[in-house]
Parts: C-alpha cells; sequence; structure tokens
C-alpha cells in the first residue's frame, strides 16, 4: 500500500526555503509533490475557470481552505493575508450574484495560472539554477536507480509542470470552444 509517510516536522524559513522531516512513505511521490503538486492544482483551477458553476466550488474550496489556515496559523501576516483573500473572494462572488459583472472566473483563472507559472519558475530557481546538494531534487536523485542528477530531475519535473500549464490551456480553450 502506497503512503505519503508521517510527517514528524516541518520548519518553513525566511528564505522561502523549508524542510520537511518524514518517517516512512513513498519518497518518489513526496519529493517531487511540492513542485508538481502546485502545477497540477493550478492546472484544475484553470480548467475550473471555465464554467461559472466550477468557479464558484473552486471559490468555496479556495475559502474553506483559508478559513482553515486562518485559524491554525501563528502570526499575524499570514492571518491578515487570509481574511483578506476571504474577503475579496466574498466581494467576487456578491459580485457575481448581484451585477452583471462576471469576474470570478477571471479571478480563478488568474490564481491558476499564476500558481503553474510560479512553479515553474520555483523549480528552475530551486532546482536547476542553484547548485543546491539539499534540494529535493538532488535527494530523488540518491533515491533514483538512474543516472540522472538533481538538475536533471529538477528540468523532468519543469517541463511536467510546463506541460500541465499548456494541458490546461488547451483544455480549457476547447472546453469554451
Amino acid at each position: 500500500m502506497l503512503t505519503c509517510g508521517q510527517v514528524e516536522g516541518m520548519k518553513v524559513h525566511a528564505d522561502e526555503g523549508g524542510v520537511t522531516i518524514t518517517r516512512g512513505g513513498v519518497y518518489w511521490l513526496i519529493l517531487p509533490a511540492g513542485y508538481i503538486g502546485s502545477s497540477f492544482w493550478g492546472m484544475v483551477l484553470i480548467l475550473a475557470s471555465t464554467n461559472v458553476l466550477t468557479a464558484m466550488i473552486a471559490a468555496g474550496c479556495f475559502t474553506a481552505a483559508l478559513l482553515i489556515v486562518l485559524f491554525i496559523a501563528q502570526n499575524w501576516t499570514l492571518r491578515g493575508l487570509c481574511i483578506g483573500f476571504i474577503v475579496f473572494f466574498a466581494v467576487a462572488l456578491y459580485l457575481q450574484h448581484t451585477s452583471q459583472l462576471r469576474i470570478l472566473r477571471y479571478i480563478i483563472l488568474f490564481i491558476g495560472v499564476m500558481n503553474c507559472l510560479f512553479s515553474v519558475y520555483d523549480i528552475y530557481d530551486d532546482l536547476i539554477s542553484r547548485r543546491v546538494n539539499s534540494s529535493d531534487a538532488e535527494k530523488f536523485a540518491e533515491v533514483c536507480p538512474c543516472p540522472c542528477n538533481g538538475v536533471a530531475w529538477g528540468a523532468i519535473w519543469g517541463m511536467i509542470s510546463f506541460v500541465f500549464l499548456c494541458g490546461a490551456m488547451y483544455l480549457g480553450l476547447v472546453i469554451l470552444s
């Protein structure tokens, strides 16, 4: 049975980096999950933006996640951001229902595209241009039996993320036409 492991500790550093310590699990899934997972969810949001109902569902899920983070956040900066985005989505939903302004689909589309683009950029910045021996891609290269190094795995993950972005744009255009 595939499990993602038990998280023992998580630290986020001020330089946008961090570390998660797990016990057990499938490292083939855990190590690329942050980078590729971000692109995957961006793709989901792009596709959700093609329909008003799915955009409302995505906004509702996003708001629910923000509410959860709001209650577990340990600093006021994160709480303030959560409150700001919750108010932003509430105003967008209100305008969606009470006026001719149909902005919610574009907001969800923007968030999805930015998520995909930032994932591709983050992979390039963290795994390809910077030579860090403790990156997720370097750890993945250690557990993988193939002769690829961390930079190669970073490039592969970047291509997968870019395919998610292009695939979402293509499918979105097919759905809209």
